[in-house]
């Protein structure tokens, strides 16, 4: 009876959970849960493609009504790692178009796609799509686009950010225009798409009521005078572009609603265009704006009410006070590196040091996330992080080498304070230089980081010593990324080994046995490890670069239950304890 009872309990609840983590500790429960679970799980994410099959996953999860897959790992954004190591999105399009009759909601991450997998995707659940995302993803064209855009009706979300697409014309665009009526987010910023009528994206506007972000590339903002009037729904836009004199710009009037801004190329003779609504903005995409620090400082104090930031490091650590004192809301900062040719770089404001970043952590202590590029760090501002920003979840930390001494390095004591007083820290990277971390201060990291799940560590520790010593902590550490730190197969087979949580992990720069039999003390079942071997970078890798460069070897393991992958190209081998002993 109480077994019943438990049941019939847990029939009732389950659906209810909707934590992936504690979906799978419910899972483990009993056999009941488990096939529970399996039935009333809506979404689920695949952080790596070869990690099971698509015949596993309609085995276990048929009923899913959204599904995320990522293909290439993060390097990759950095041409880090070779772009035919796969991540092809084939065997899962052909799987959807067969089973999972109730998923509406799509998201692929760095895979290949081609126009066939879109043409098979929309043909079988093209009725039922209501979000499609191609993040980060390459492969298709414009063609297969048309596919999506004339048969899926219903879509409410069509997300192309950063995907590489080989554009052909326009008409997927129109189509969408002409089909759609319920569309609330359109975004293809960050591509070359520019073949963009802006008549089609008026259209949109007109028929789609419910319009509320839209993300373009590169379109002259005179010619979105029609279309910001008619989207009075517009919440959110990004892209757009100035071509004529500031003065022109007068009869541009954004949407009433309109709390989230990104500008592409404004510069400070059309930054007035913002004042007259910049209080009421929530958040600002200034990466691709062409403002100095000055220009940051006088934008900046005239948005209180601002959450979220993304800009590069000209904002300097003047226009980090100023935030400071201004926007005591701000909950997300994002700082890239600009251009290092640009004339920003020769001027001392357009940096940002240990001075900004204490500034920024003793006034605007509700911050979530802080990624940085930063030209010089102290200890002591690190400690300041770690005593006032309490809500941090994501800190990311990249030490630039333009200059060519730090003020206090090492920096051991500050990484040990900020992750003692920041005990939400879920995602945690530190890239600094030789000389930035010890062995105790990496020893420090695994010690203090208790629910770390995510972390990236570059130039880190002096010894495999200090790396064992890491791998004792880090209890919850899912995925572990390197690059730099020059530890021996054997250390990082250890570590592995030590790292009870982990499922991933990546590490470019390592010091190599000479037939890697150090690597086997971490084979095990279920564990895949690739190869990537040394390879040159040439000009279209690395734009700037005169000459070839030499990229070090990359080592990549994971957790698999789909076991070795058939799509190695040449550039991957697979690992295992036979190919270790007679490579």
């Amino acid at each position: 009876m109480g077994a019943a009872i438990s049941d019939t309990v847990a029939e009732c609840v389950i659906p209810y959970i909707h934590d992936p983590r504690d979906r799978d500790a419910v899972s483990l429960v009993c056999r009941r849960w488990y096939e529970l679970d399996a039935i009333t799980r809506k979404h689920l994410t695949i952080a790596l493609c070869y990690t099971t099959t698509p015949e596993r996953l309609r085995r276990r999860f048929s009923h899913l009504e959204s599904l995320k897959l990522k293909g290439k790992p993060r390097a990759a954004m950095f041409n880090l790692i070779p772009e035919d190591w796969g991540g092809y999105v084939t065997p899962w399009v052909k799987e959807i178009a067969q089973s999972f009759n109730c998923l509406k909601s799509l998201h692929f991450r760095r895979m290949i796609v081609k126009d066939s997998d879109l043409e098979d995707l929309v043909r079988a659940r093209g009725r039922n799509l209501l979000v499609l995302k191609l993040d980060k993803c390459s492969g298709f064209s414009t063609d297969g686009l048309l596919h999506v855009t004339r048969s899926c009706r219903q879509l409410r979300t069509l997300f192309l950010e950063e995907s590489s697409i080989n554009e052909k014309d326009g008409a997927w665009l129109h189509e969408l225009a002409l089909n759609n009526t319920v569309l609330e987010t359109l975004n293809f910023y960050m591509t070359e798409l520019v073949s963009i009528n802006f008549e089609d994206l008026e259209l949109i506007a007109r028929n789609c009521r419910s319009l509320t972000s839209v993300k373009i590339n590169d379109c002259e903002l005179l010619d979105l005078v029609n279309f910001f009037q008619t989207a009075t729904s517009l919440e959110e836009f990004c892209g757009g572009s100035f071509n004529h004199q500031a003065d022109s710009y007068s009869v541009v009037s954004f949407p009433p609603k309109l709390c989230s801004l990104g500008l592409s190329y404004m510069g400070n003779n059309e930054m007035w265009i913002m004042f007259p609504f910049a209080s009421v903005l929530k958040k600002l995409d200034l990466l691709y704006a062409l403002l100095d620090t000055e220009d940051h400082c006088l934008l900046i104090q005239r948005c209180p009410n601002l959450e979220v930031l993304e800009t590069r490091n000209v904002i300097g650590d003047r226009g980090l006070e100023v935030l400071a004192q201004n926007c005591k809301k701000l909950k997300r900062l994002r700082i890239e590196r600009g251009a290092d040719d640009d004339a920003e770089m020769e001027d001392e404001e357009g940096l940002v040091s240990q001075r900004g970043l204490t500034h920024l952590a003793q006034g605007c202590l509700e911050l979530e996330y802080l990624a940085v590029y930063v030209s010089d760090i102290t200890n002591a501002s690190l400690v300041c992080i770690g005593a006032h920003l309490k809500n941090l979840c994501d800190f990311r930390l990249v030490l630039l080498d333009r200059e060519d001494k730090i003020a206090d390095l090492p920096l051991d004591n500050g990484v040990q304070a900020l992750l003692r007083g920041c005990e939400k820290l879920r995602r945690f990277a530190l890239y600094l230089r030789q000389g930035g971390l010890t062995d105790v201060g990496l020893s420090y990291i695994g010690q203090y980081s208790l629910n770390v799940r995510w972390m990236l560590l570059g130039c880190v520790g002096e010894s495999d010593a200090g790396l064992i010593e890491f791998s004792k902590g880090c209890p919850n550490l899912q995925k572990l990324e390197m690059r730099g730190c020059s530890f021996s197969e054997g250390a990082l087979a250890i570590a592995v080994m030590q790292l009870t949580s982990l499922r991933y992990l990546w590490v470019q720069g390592y010091r190599a046995s000479q037939n890697g039999r150090d690597l086997l003390a971490m084979v095990r079942p279920f564990w895949n490890i690739e190869l990537i071997p040394p390879r040159k970078v040439h000009e279209a890798d690395q734009v700037g670069q005169q000459e070839p460069t030499a990229q070090p070897a990359h080592i990549l393991a994971y957790y698999s239950l789909a076991g070795q992958r058939a799509d190695f190209p040449e550039t991957v081998c697979p690992l295992d304890p036979e190919s270790l002993l007679t490579r």
